[in-house]
């Protein structure tokens, strides 16, 4: 890819900057990256994986970064680890429109957009707009903060226990077994994923009294001042018995510990289960975001 390092792209009036550089990109964009911190929880985490795994973590192309500039300030981000989706901070439809415009000029194929409502919107109507490509909701999420950790007043039997080298094998299963509940492909390779994880003790899992792994709940490494839980998991055949809710307890209760200002976690907003567990042990929602992939362009489509 070329890129400028300085400056704003010359081949974009409109001020959208591309990047893959990481270093760039993290000068750059840091402040206004850390200015918002809960909403823009998934480019901090998202680009802190990189700076911790190297530029393929995500797949063996380089990470797209984006920025937009007015003047001297930087007002909104985007991040693409192909083949994943275009993930994007807040937009107004016209930002929206000249994003389209520039990634649509420059030949990228993009399978879908992950943003606040609004903001997946507007460029999934600017990306047809300009493209043809017919958009998809895949999934409403809702993004919650904790107020006060209130745990459940029944625990299962078992206990949580963070995961080790010794469950690699096993914390790579439930997190490719994660993946597809949802009907998405791993981000990651779910060994790379899990040795990544457990290195950095960001795996608990609750188990049953006879050792038996009965869920799963992930974390991530605190990034200015917030943690988010990354994944939490119960296999099918044991659930409805309160292990998610005892692990997500317990990890949240290690998460304050370390002193964040904030403590997230986003939930699929059709699991009404789920939504109702995570504000029974002390979440709110903060916003809603959209996952829409984008289909080819029929024929004829300009």
């Amino acid at each position: 890819m070329t890129t400028s390092n300085a400056g704003q792209d010359p081949s974009d009036p409109a001020g959208w900057h591309l990047t893959d550089d990481l270093t760039h990109f993290l000068t750059q964009a840091g402040p206004f990256l850390h200015s918002r911190p809960a909403l823009h929880t998934l480019t901090l985490t998202l680009v802190e994986t990189l700076r911790i795994c190297g530029p393929h973590a995500y797949g063996s192309e380089a990470p797209v970064l984006g920025m937009l500039k007015r003047g001297d300030e930087i007002c909104a981000t985007l991040f693409r680890a192909p083949p994943h989706r275009l993930n994007l901070t807040s937009l107004t439809p016209e930002e929206a429109d000249t994003l389209a415009a520039h990634m649509a000029g420059l030949g990228h194929q993009l399978p879908g957009v992950y943003a606040d409502h609004s903001t997946a919107e507007a460029f999934a109507a600017a990306w047809h707009r300009r493209t043809g490509a017919l958009p998809t909701l895949r999934e409403r999420q809702c993004l919650y903060r904790l107020d006060t950790l209130t745990p459940p007043q029944q625990l299962p039997e078992g206990r949580a226990r963070v995961a080790s080298e010794q469950d690699r094998t096993e914390v790579a299963r439930l997190y490719a077994d994660f993946a597809a509940s949802i009907g998405e492909p791993p981000s990651r390779d779910p060994q790379e994923w899990a040795d990544t994880r457990i290195a950095s003790g960001g795996i608990t899992l609750w188990e049953a009294p006879d050792g038996t792994p009965v869920a799963m709940v992930g974390v991530n490494p605190m990034v200015a001042g917030q943690i988010r839980l990354a994944i939490a998991y119960t296999p099918k055949h044991f659930r409805g018995r309160g292990y998610a809710g005892a692990a997500m307890t317990e990890v949240t209760r290690v998460a304050l510990t370390a002193g964040p200002q904030e403590v997230l976690l986003f939930t699929n907003l059709a699991n009404r289960t789920s939504n109702g567990l995570v504000q029974r042990i002390g979440y709110r929602p903060v916003a809603n975001f959209a996952l829409l992939d984008f289909s080819p362009a029929t024929a004829g489509a300009c």
